[in-house]
């Protein structure tokens, strides 16, 4: 099931549409400037703060808070005690001994999908070949028909109950009280199995709106799971269990919090299991130099498509002449993409220069000394090899 729309611009039109992408090309171009030098201030603080903090923390034994340690950064490792039961109270269902609960909803609705051609022509118009495609798919959020290409035929029902995710509210690790949103992630999930109770809690809920029944371990809503109808629900329960995990943060009282470095930043590090104090520092700088590069490749993808708006009027004038249109694009994706090279690292290297100004320096001291070592040696050996030339014709004695 398919439909397809033509539509055409004029070479005036595209000349707007240009203007106001160089716009928004340059806003782009200022954002991604501004995301980069603060992800270096941020990746740089993030280090400062783990390095002193993996000097301060303290191993301090989990069974009974000391008083101590009282607004120290300490290191607990032990068993995991929720408490009290996780639950979904909407509808019943409960998970005794976890830590989380996770309610999954999926609907199978109409999904629309398009594909574009477009075929410049003579004079810089353009004109654009669209296809939009119908098919129905379970999907985990409401797919909005009213969107659609097509609605007529494509209605999608609102989804009467959504995904959500719950946790208890506190669980003990040996006698420290941590948070059930600090502690649920980090339990490991397994499906919960549900009965005919369930069922009747969710008929309740649907009333007679659809017919509910157990099915592959879940709750399936609607008439026949192995034939599907728009609006049909499947939801299925995932428990979160812990039996022992592993905490850094700042003593306050029988509970752990944010622990706030010298420079501000603040340090709660967890992990499920037992697991060292130095390791947990050590994972934690691993995530920061992941999500640092991370970061940055998104920047340098933003300041990309900002140099692309940017010049994509230059290609939009040349089409006149479609083939000269294509041959100044190709020169302006180049040329974003020479720029985006050249002024993302400087700007990267102006945030290390601005948060870290005394290793900036040695950085460029010591690559100013390896250079003018090898232009020496160079030199020396320029001026050996003339002295060492014999004439021709005349043999050495």
């Amino acid at each position: 099931m398919s439909f397809t729309e033509t539509t055409s611009k004029s070479w005036f039109t595209r000349i707007k549409e240009a203007l106001i992408k160089i716009v928004i090309g340059l806003i782009l171009i200022v954002a991604s400037i501004v995301l980069l030098f603060w992800n270096e201030g941020r990746a740089i603080n993030t280090y400062r703060a783990l390095v002193e903090g993996a000097g301060l923390v303290v191993d301090v034994d989990s069974a009974a808070p000391d008083t101590a340690n009282e607004g120290k950064l300490v290191h607990i490792s032990g068993s995991v005690t929720p408490g009290g039961t996780v639950e979904d109270s909407q509808f019943g269902i409960s998970a005794d001994g976890a830590v989380g609960l996770s309610r999954s909803v999926e609907m199978y609705q109409w999904v629309e999908k398009q594909e574009s051609k477009t075929e410049k022509k003579f004079g810089g118009g353009e004109e654009t070949v669209t296809t939009y495609s119908y098919s129905k798919e379970w999907s985990d959020r409401h797919v909005d028909s009213s969107d659609f290409k097509q609605p007529d035929g494509h209605q999608n029902p609102d989804m009467p109950v959504a995904s959500e995710r719950f946790e208890v509210p506190d669980a003990k690790v040996g006698g420290f009280t941590i948070k059930g949103e600090d502690i649920a992630p980090l339990g490991d999930a397994s499906p919960v199995k549900l009965s005919q109770e369930n069922v009747d809690a969710f008929n309740a809920f649907f009333g007679d709106n659809r017919p509910v029944k157990l099915a592959q371990g879940g709750i399936y809503a609607g008439a026949n799971p192995s034939s599907p109808s728009v609006g049909d629900l499947k939801i299925t329960y995932m428990r979160g269990d812990l039996k022992e995990a592993s905490f850094v943060g700042k003593q306050t009282g029988e509970g752990l919090g944010p622990y706030a470095a010298t420079n501000g930043h603040e340090i709660f590090l967890s992990a499920a299991g037992k697991v060292p104090a130095q390791q947990m520092f050590k994972d934690a700088e691993d995530a920061n130099v992941i999500i640092t590069w991370l970061v940055r490749v998104g920047g340098l993808f933003m300041m990309l498509i900002g140099f692309s708006m940017t010049f994509s009027i230059l290609s939009v004038l040349a089409d006149v002449i479609p083939f000269l249109g294509s041959l100044v694009a190709f020169g302006t994706g180049t040329m974003a993409l020479l720029l985006t090279l050249v002024v993302g690292p400087v700007v990267i290297a102006l945030g290390w220069f601005a948060y870290r100004p005394l290793l900036a320096l040695a950085i460029i001291a010591g690559g100013a000394v390896i250079a003018g070592g090898i232009w020496y040696l160079r030199r020396g050996k320029a001026a050996v090899a003339p002295a060492g030339t014999q004439p021709l014709g005349r043999p050495q004695a």
